[in-house]
């Protein structure tokens, strides 16, 4: 099957288990025809032997694990972990246009999360980001909340939704953004994180609000250096690797540069939706 996210196309070849597509719902939204240039493809094997893993990183978060490394071959690997059970494993090419991934169980765990990778991997060079955010979309304009796990992402979206008429969820967990000709775009993707979330939309970006949790609320401003340093956390990267790092240094850069990035300390209330969407939205002053 041929999906397009963020203006890019890849494709998930399923071969004997086309069966368990129906596992994969929230790609249908993304389905596109095959006649565009791929981005990367994937495909679905029974068996991939590895032998001489070098661990490089291994990330685990809310009960899910990553282990990336490579082989001797310098072919990039990862493997996919729900709890103490190993998922699936993937095996990439050095350029990440093709990979091959095996399903242990949980296939569409294992094979949603390698695709999610993947995706992150092949599009770091074209100025696009994979994020960690919750994301709304107001007045024609999408808004970004970024923060560490627990922070408060999808509690900040959810009090525009409740409190801001005209809001819309984008993405409650993994949007896109990608700039096409000096302008930021946030794209819905299909991964959303516990909050089922799969719109094929698109809004140029409005805003960027890094939360933190505080006993009042108060936003301000960030410029430069400090506008950079907030956004890059939250972007999903193979940092260690040179080619893919630069990739995402330009794209951090430029959201830096054309988007405004604000600094929110907050708590869960009503007040503080209204003042980042009064600050960011209407310019009023914070």
């Amino acid at each position: 099957m041929y999906y397009k996210v963020a203006e890019h196309v890849f494709v998930l070849k399923t071969g004997e288990h086309d069966s368990l597509l129906g596992d994969l719902r929230q790609y249908e939204p993304f389905l596109t025809d095959p006649t565009e240039e791929l981005t990367f493809s994937m495909e679905v094997v029974d068996e991939l032997p590895v032998s001489d893993i070098q661990e490089e990183l291994r990330q685990e978060e809310e009960g899910q694990t990553i282990v990336a490394g490579h082989l001797a071959g310098g072919e990039a690997y990862f493997e996919f972990w729900l709890g103490k059970k190993q998922c699936s494993i993937m095996v990439a090419d050095k350029d990440y246009r093709e990979a091959k991934v095996c399903v242990k169980q949980n296939w569409s765990f294992g094979v949603n999360n390698a695709m999610m990778v993947m995706y992150a991997l092949a599009t770091a060079n074209s100025q696009t980001a994979l994020f960690h955010s919750s994301v709304v979309s107001y007045q024609g304009k999408a808004y970004m909340f970024l923060g560490t796990s627990g922070t408060g992402k999808s509690t900040h979206s959810s009090l525009w939704l409740k409190y801001i008429e005209g809001t819309e969820l984008v993405n409650d967990d993994n949007p896109v953004v990608r700039i096409i000709d000096g302008v930021a775009r946030v794209y819905g993707s299909p991964w959303s994180g516990k909050t089922p979330c799969y719109r094929n939309v698109v809004y140029p970006v409005g805003g960027i609000v890094k939360l933190d949790q505080a006993p009042y609320n108060e936003i301000k401003r960030l410029k430069g250096v400090r506008a950079y340093a907030a956004v890059v956390p939250s972007i999903s990267g193979k940092r260690w690797d040179k080619r893919l790092a630069e990739g995402l240094h330009e794209t951090e850069n430029l959201l830096a540069q054309y988007v405004p990035v604000w600094h929110l300390d907050c708590l869960p209330d009503e007040a503080a939706a209204r003042l980042s969407c009064n600050t960011c939205a209407h310019g009023a002053d914070a």
